[in-house]
């Protein structure tokens, strides 16, 4: 290596450069890129730690003045420093499971329409389009949700679900109530949205990567294009797909200004998903300014530290789940 290295650099044996010098050059240029990198890698894992420490160190106070009950109380009252988790780990699940159910269809049929059936002509449009909703900012689409879409939502929507299920029971108390416009329906459908370009521009991305050759043979093979989506393009590019779904779910779990501005605020857990909420990111940005006491503080670092758990254990299972298929198709 370090002669082919000498012969790309134009020098010769009979040139009058010192071949020991010109080695350690080499070599010394390696070794700073190694220790750059490795330096890059440990910084990362010190940030990483710091993060976790900092969470556990300042929510100590909480779990000591409620222990582990902190996890499923649904108390938070401010006044008496009664604090419990429950609510906004609640909200944050179900606004997060509305938003995937939403955007995964959509945006997997969104890639798949623009890789297979659209005209070559509409494809930039369309992508440059889903491109520019992922660059909106969170604030825009609260704005745009409270002020536009709650509203319509509260006029139009609303009262159409609760009147569709209201005589059918169990779906008549996940839609029960008065049609607020706000609540954990509207912030699910703006988490909706805004996570809608990861999964499509990325499953778009996935499916690009088909060999032409797969495809060709199976509609050789007299398969029609719904055939090839579902036994070619989507088996072969399962594990990208999954990897943009949970790209989407981390950013659900975790947004915090455009839900905070439609889910209501109200701590209180209810069946229907028509009511207000709030979620772990929402609460935090609503209260944290605002928090007067050690325990107060502890009890938002301590919901901070949970969001960060949960989102931990997110992508510790999209991991786990990703080696077994590798493993399993053999990758």
């Amino acid at each position: 290596m370090a002669d082919l290295a000498l012969q790309n650099s134009g020098l010769s044996s009979s040139a009058s450069v010192d071949r020991s010098r010109v080695l350690t050059r080499f070599k010394v240029g390696d070794a700073t890129f190694k220790y750059i990198t490795l330096g890059s890698a440990v910084t990362v894992l010190v940030i990483l730690g710091g993060v976790i420490v900092a969470l556990i160190e300042g929510s100590m106070p909480a779990f000591q003045a409620f222990g582990i009950s902190f996890l499923w109380g649904q108390s938070w009252n401010p006044v008496t420093e009664k604090f419990g988790a429950l609510a906004p780990v609640y909200g944050t699940i179900v606004t997060s499971l509305i938003a995937m159910l939403i955007a995964i269809p959509i945006g997997i049929g969104t890639a798949i329409f623009l890789t297979e059936i659209c005209p070559p002509w509409l494809r930039r449009p369309i992508g440059t389009a889903i491109e520019l909703l992922a660059g909106i900012p969170s604030i825009i689409y609260g704005i745009w949700g409270l002020f536009v879409f709650a509203p319509f939502l509260q006029s139009t929507v609303q009262p159409f679900l609760i009147s569709l299920f209201g005589p059918i029971p169990v779906l008549s108390s996940v839609f029960a109530g008065p049609p607020y416009g706000i609540g954990t329906l509207t912030a699910g459908l703006i988490l909706a949205i805004m996570v809608l370009p990861f999964v499509a521009s990325i499953s778009r991305d996935v499916f690009e990567t088909v060999p032409a050759v797969l495809k060709e043979a199976a509609y050789g093979l007299g398969c029609t294009r719904w055939e090839v989506v579902r036994n070619v393009i989507i088996p072969y590019t399962r594990v990208g797909i999954i990897g943009g779904v949970m790209l989407g779910l981390g950013r659900a779990l975790g947004e915090t200004m455009a839900v905070t501005f439609v889910i209501g605020n109200a701590h209180r857990i209810s069946a229907s998903i028509l009511q207000p909420g709030t979620t772990i990111s929402a609460t935090i940005a609503n209260e944290f300014t605002e928090a007067v006491g050690d325990v107060y503080t502890s009890s938002l670092v301590a919901l901070g530290l949970i969001l960060f758990v949960i989102t931990f254990f997110v992508l510790a299972a999209a991991r786990l789940m990703l080696m077994r298929i590798e493993k399993r198709t053999g990758g």
